[in-house]
């Protein structure tokens, strides 16, 4: 099942996309995808409610927001493909690197995407997503996790350079910039995705950038949410970016990094596509 939430930032509507692409008004189950959608069996309710939805009427050119409204918090891995890793300077990881990406920096995934003040190297990462559908606390292996993943999502989780690596500090002043994490275009399901079979690709400009099977990660999803939950609480809406593959403009030849006027578009297979524009600062 395809969860997609659709009309202006803070006026979007629930909805289910067909197996043709059309979406069915979900407004009728519940009156938002977020976390008491999640935690209380709203996914059990959506299904239970297909084949009586009504058709939603989609003028072309709407907005698709992020997937899920509001999530708790967005928890992010780093250097989760070693030829990442490699390319980022450093050697694979023995456990999860983890920082955190303010909630705030969510937007849809074809909304633009603003180049800081004085950036000069903005970069791209396309990421499976995990959604969280159940609390996660302290699970004792990674076996538990499946029970309490919701579904997943394309994310961008997009990256200042300078920010990040060259100034004191954490990353987190080259994550948290605003519009920063690109999120959809849908949440499907978990029971319908097969996590190690998923190809991510990003291209700039129409130039391919990454190409990577999930498979390829350090740390798969099993692992990453039980991990996770032996240090902090993820709760129903709470989103995990799982890390980019290879190709980010700062492991190219020239670090090709983004600049206002270029376009990202970012691919899962199975999971949709995302296409956002760069503005360059001030913010009209």
């Amino acid at each position: 099942m395809r969860l997609a939430r659709i009309g202006r930032a803070g006026q979007e509507r629930p909805a289910v996309v067909a197996e043709d692409g059309t979406y069915l008004d979900l407004s009728g189950v519940t009156l938002d995808i977020d976390a008491a959608f999640l935690a209380g069996g709203g996914l059990d309710r959506a299904r239970a409610a297909l084949d009586e939805l009504p058709r939603l009427v989609v003028a072309e050119g709407t907005r698709i927001g992020p997937p899920v409204r509001d999530p708790g918090k967005i928890v992010c891995i780093g250097q989760n493909y070693a030829r990442h890793a490699a390319e980022s300077g450093a050697e694979p990881p023995s456990e999860p690197i983890v920082f955190l990406k303010a909630a705030d920096t969510l937007v849809g995934p074809n909304d633009d995407v603003r180049i800081p003040k004085a950036s000069v190297k903005t970069d791209y990462e396309v990421e499976l997503a995990i959604v969280i559908g159940k609390t996660a606390r302290y699970l004792d292996s990674p076996a538990d996790a499946a029970a309490h993943i919701a579904g997943y999502a394309v994310s961008n989780d997009v990256s200042e350079r300078e920010f990040q690596l060259e100034r004191l500090g954490q990353w987190d002043k080259g994550k948290n910039c605003e519009t920063f994490n690109p999120l959809g275009p849908w949440l499907v399901t978990a029971d319908g995705v097969d996590v190690p079979g998923l190809r991510l690709r990003s291209w700039v400009n129409g130039e391919a950038r990454q190409d990577e099977l999930a498979a390829d990660m350090i740390f798969g999803v099993p692992h990453l949410v039980w991990y996770l939950s032996q240090f902090m609480v993820l709760y129903p809406g709470d989103i995990v970016n799982t890390g980019t593959p290879a190709g980010v403009a700062m492991g190219l030849p020239g670090q090709p990094y983004l600049r206002g006027g270029d376009v990202m578009e970012l691919e899962i297979e199975g999971l949709g596509r995302q296409r956002q524009t760069l503005t360059a600062y001030p913010v009209q």
